[in-house]
């Protein structure tokens, strides 16, 4: 079940991001998120799903710069809890983020992701999106440079 994320997720959404924010390259964030903290994310009203109930994923829409000029453009985020890719969930979290920024005007999705992220850019080709972008060594995670690919799509 793909739902509108609420308040009362912000606990297992929490838990979930936290997870690749100690163990995993996947995203560059060195500080965890705290339940307020996504539940402020939730607030700002740029799109924010739940895969479950308790959510097992989420993905979330945001600004990709500042400023009208990118005011059509948008960044995002998607996560699963370990052991649940490979059912959909992902497409599905992504189909409902797409469809709801296409409805608030979006024309270009990007993703941000890690060049040692092999299966988030399978699953982001997968899905339609093309490298446009490969910034060597501007992330900095576990001691050492990463590179970022940016990825877009346009809906």
């Amino acid at each position: 079940m793909i739902r509108r994320a609420g308040p009362g997720d912000a606990g297992a959404v929490a838990a979930i991001w936290n997870h690749y924010i100690r163990e995993t390259i996947v995203t560059f964030l060195p500080d965890e998120k705290t339940e307020e903290d996504v539940r402020r994310a939730m607030g700002a009203d740029h799109g924010f799903w739940v895969a479950g109930d308790p959510a097992i994923g989420f993905a979330r829409c945001f600004p990709f710069r500042s400023g009208r000029g990118y005011a059509r453009t948008a960044e995002h985020t998607v996560l699963l809890s370990p052991g649940q890719g490979g059912r959909g969930l992902g497409r599905a979290l992504m189909a409902a983020l797409q469809d709801d920024a296409r409805h608030r005007g979006i024309h270009a999705l990007m993703a941000g992701v890690s060049g040692e992220n092999a299966a988030g850019l399978a699953f982001h080709r997968a899905i339609g999106f093309h490298e446009v972008a490969r910034l060597p060594r501007v992330g900095w995670k576990f001691d050492r440079p990463h590179d970022l690919l940016l990825l877009q799509k346009f809906l």
